[in-house]
């Protein structure tokens, strides 16, 4: 069972950790922006750099990047050598939502038409691929990092990237295939390789690594990030399904929708009867976006239990989380305390 959360509940505790974010999110912004400058013509900006930096622009709260930073800090780092780094982890982010937006044929993404809707699906392939260019490059042209330090970093983007492709390879070759033979444990291995890596363990590797810590701190960082990031995908999939209809908007139970395999649905088909399957089945190979049958995919998988799984398990590698972040030796300070507050900000955001 997962220890109590009545010490972590409401967002005080998160305070810290978004505190920190807003503290640095300039910072972030101006590194990010200087990638896009300086377009060599006129034709360049208007197909390729324009849009990427627009796209980039309209980014969230740069969790990932903060996180870099955060590290960094943590071990006795300091933030302008950890700025390359953390822009590029914000690169490979938006690579990555471009690319899969083309996948998954969304038509918005962050409030806006998705880049292929406004650009065309050739232009966005390449501006996406733009976007992972910069995040090598800007760690291997930046003087601010130690060359050692920066062909480190690189081997740590090389791994954060390849994890990612091979869960999302799992997860589109899952959907092509109409796979429902799945268990909960191959979830959790594709969004530990999906999510986990490049939400939260690669950059507080990344963040680290800059600053120099031994290798069993870079290694307990990494440990107490996949922890983490798998609980915030969990934390996510509940929120698409179970949390305020306001703050999800149109993106609201959209995963039943998507025929996602989520936990709760591989749980649901795992542990339900086979009414309750062949009914769940039907309904998310429909791709409907009708409210009722929405509803009812929810009623399907709520009634096996799935629904309170699923947010143990986010509790338990929340707790996991913490008790692995007890034991790791940091600087005391506002780094340390954001990173501390962090299992709970994943678990615990708009319900």
């Amino acid at each position: 069972m997962a220890e109590s959360n009545a010490e972590h509940t409401g967002p005080a505790s998160w305070a810290p950790f978004v505190d920190y974010l807003a503290a640095h999110r300039d910072a972030v912004d101006a590194e990010l922006a200087a990638a896009f400058a300086l377009a060599p013509t006129p034709d360049l900006k208007r197909y390729l750099y324009r849009p990427v930096q627009e796209f980039c622009a309209r980014g969230g709260k740069r969790v990932r990047p903060a996180l870099v930073l955060m590290a960094c800090e943590a071990c006795g780092g300091a933030e302008s050598a950890a700025l390359p780094a953390a822009a590029a982890v914000e690169h490979f982010q938006t690579a990555a939502l471009i690319h899969d937006d083309i996948a998954d044929e969304s038509e918005t993404r962050r409030s806006c038409p998705c880049v292929h809707v406004t650009e065309g699906v050739g232009l966005a392939i390449n501006d996406g691929d733009l976007a992972l260019v910069e995040a090598f490059g800007c760690v291997a042209d930046d003087a601010r990092v130690p060359e050692g330090v920066r062909l480190a970093v690189v081997r740590e983007l090389v791994e954060m990237m390849a994890r990612t492709v091979e869960g999302q390879a799992l997860d589109l070759g899952w959907a092509r295939d109409g796979r429902w033979d799945l268990t909960p444990e191959d979830y959790l291995a594709m969004a530990t390789l999906k999510t986990a890596y490049y939400t939260a363990a690669s950059p507080l590797a990344i963040g680290a690594t800059v600053a120099g810590a031994p290798a069993e701190t870079v290694e307990e960082l990494r440990a107490f990030g996949e922890d983490a990031g798998l609980a915030f995908q969990i934390a996510d999939d509940l929120l698409n399904l179970v949390g305020d209809p306001a703050s999800q908007g149109k993106d609201y139970r959209s995963d039943i929708t998507e025929g996602k395999r989520t936990l709760l649905v591989l749980w649901a088909l795992t542990h339900g009867t086979s009414e309750q399957r062949d009914e769940l089945i039907r309904i998310l190979e429909s791709h409907t976006a009708d409210p009722g049958r929405l509803s009812r995919a929810v009623s399907i998988i709520d009634a096996t239990g799935a629904v309170d799984h699923a947010s143990e398990c986010a509790r338990d590698l929340a707790a996991r989380a913490r008790d692995r972040f007890r034991a790791i030796p940091l600087e005391p300070g506002p780094a340390a305390d954001a990173l501390a507050a962090l299992p709970d900000f994943f678990v615990q955001r708009e319900r």
